[in-house]
């Protein structure tokens, strides 16, 4: 286990908050997420971590693994001008995460709050949700209260709820 994610856990620890973990081979596609919440009963959320075209604002946009996801929309729910995906280099200085590891618990590291968080309003209906502690080799489930009234208030992180209404063809 990597120095990120032992951080993320004792993090996790220390708010008393209740999940499962688990360690899988590297997940680098939402179908690979898909065995892995079958393993620990959860939805994997997909993670698109995003920036003004300056570089200047930051965006993590949590939202379904099904979920389309475009950007005009979602800048304009956000009030900002149009993103676009922000380089790797920003993801791990920002959230300590490289690309294909991006997770709302990197948002631990972000002591400047730089990174506003987008969610997707469906996820607040979901009962179990996971994510990767910022190494795409493990995943860790907890409850979606958990999540959206304990980790995040810890964090100092008020999400932005957006709607994304379209779904790709399973």
């Amino acid at each position: 286990m990597n120095g990120t994610a032992e951080a993320v856990f004792a993090f996790l620890d220390g708010l008393g908050i209740d999940y499962r973990q688990a360690g899988h081979p590297p997940a680098h596609t939402m179908e690979d997420c898909a065995r892995v919440d079958a393993l620990l009963g959860a939805m994997t959320v997909k993670n698109i971590f995003l920036t003004t075209k300056n570089g200047k604002r930051f965006f993590l946009c949590i939202t379904r693994p099904d979920a389309r996801f475009h950007t005009a929309d979602i800048s304009k729910q956000a009030g900002s001008s149009r993103l676009s995906f922000a380089p790797e280099e920003r993801l791990l200085e920002k959230l300590h995460c490289r690309a294909g590891s991006a997770s709302p618990l990197g948002l631990i590291f972000d002591s400047a709050r730089e990174v506003a968080l987008l969610a997707d309003r469906a996820l607040r209906d979901v009962p179990v949700l996971a994510f990767h502690p910022c190494d795409n080799t493990q995943s860790v489930a907890m409850s979606g209260s958990d999540f959206f009234e304990a980790f995040l208030p810890a964090v100092g992180v008020t999400p932005t709820w957006v709607e994304i209404h379209d779904f790709l063809e399973k």
